[in-house]
């Protein structure tokens, strides 16, 4: 069985590959040829989390699982929030084929399914980029707004303004051109954002519904337990329309839409799967709309990375 190291994926698998890989994915998805069961979810106490996701691609012959640890209190002693590795196996034989460790590609499925959704839900002119929270996730994520819009203003928030400002160092050290702010009100960054992206661990809404403009589009990314929020129940009540990466996931583990479901403002049934998406005519309705796109994960995304950078490495 081969080992990848993560400096090896990093150095060959971008997020390019990964945005077409996502979306081939999401086509054999939707052909029913991708077999995945839910994923398990395991609260070691504190706010740490075990993952287990599991998920089968009949086209492509291979199966996927990927085990996933979330420990906030991690950068305190120096180690990564979270750490992942993947198994891929060939369906053929049942043989172990390669172990990939999956941080990185974890970030980077986040951050194409993001892009994805992105290019499909906001404004062709959208050009202004809110970022709430920029921990570990929020760097791919933004990468994955910057393959499908041009972006030329970039606005950051975090609840510790020297994380915010460490983060836009990151950025321009990466080449983005866009101008870069850190904002201590965050506020002051919905307001001024066409597309804005919540990246965080929180359990209240992360901002105001008055103030998001018409015409914006918000990617929630963050929160992955019934207990966590992100996007305002209003916001979610006066949504033009509403995408989902996994219905059934999210009905499980995205806190503020069970809580707008549970307040009757929000039917899961008018919401889109992103592979409905991609295969239909569903698109955004006028400039004024605005959309939303909430991500909890789902094993066939780390599927897609993992068997397209096992590919491409091999």
């Amino acid at each position: 069985m081969k080992w990848f190291t993560e400096d090896a994926i990093m150095n060959t698998y971008h997020m390019t590959h990964a945005i077409k890989d996502v979306k081939n994915t999401l086509v054999s998805l939707g052909n029913e040829e991708i077999k995945t069961d839910e994923r398990t979810v395991i609260e070691t106490g504190s706010s740490n989390t075990m993952l287990y996701m599991p998920c089968v691609d009949l086209k492509e012959g291979y199966s996927l699982i990927k085990i996933i640890s979330i420990f906030p209190e991690n950068p305190q002693a120096e180690l990564p929030t979270s750490q992942a590795v993947s198994i891929i196996s060939e369906l053929k034989t049942g043989r172990h084929l390669a172990a990939l460790s999956s941080s990185y590609l974890t970030r980077l499925r986040t951050g194409a399914i993001t892009g994805i959704a992105t290019d499909y839900l906001a404004r062709e002119d959208a050009e202004v980029l809110g970022v709430i929270g920029t921990g570990a996730m929020a760097f791919e994520q933004l990468l994955g707004v910057l393959e499908v819009r041009n972006i030329k203003k970039i606005l950051l928030y975090n609840r510790t303004a020297q994380k915010a400002t460490q983060f836009a160092a990151r950025l321009r050290e990466r080449g983005v051109k866009a101008d870069i702010e850190v904002l201590e009100d965050v506020d002051s960054v919905t307001k001024q954002s066409d597309i804005i992206n919540c990246a965080t661990k929180s359990e209240t809404a992360v901002f105001n519904h008055q103030a998001v403009r018409d015409g914006t589009h918000i990617n929630g990314l963050g929160s992955y337990l019934p207990s966590m929020r992100e996007i305002t129940i209003d916001t979610i009540a006066t949504a033009d329309l509403i995408v989902l990466d996994d219905i059934e996931g999210a009905r499980h583990e995205a806190g503020e839409f069970i809580e707008a479901e549970s307040r009757a403002v929000f039917d899961w049934k008018t919401a889109i799967a992103l592979y409905e998406l991609i295969a239909g005519s569903i698109k955004r309705e006028r400039a004024e709309s605005i959309t939303i796109f909430k991500s909890v994960g789902a094993s066939y995304y780390d599927l897609a990375v993992g068997i397209g950078a096992f590919k491409q490495m091999s």
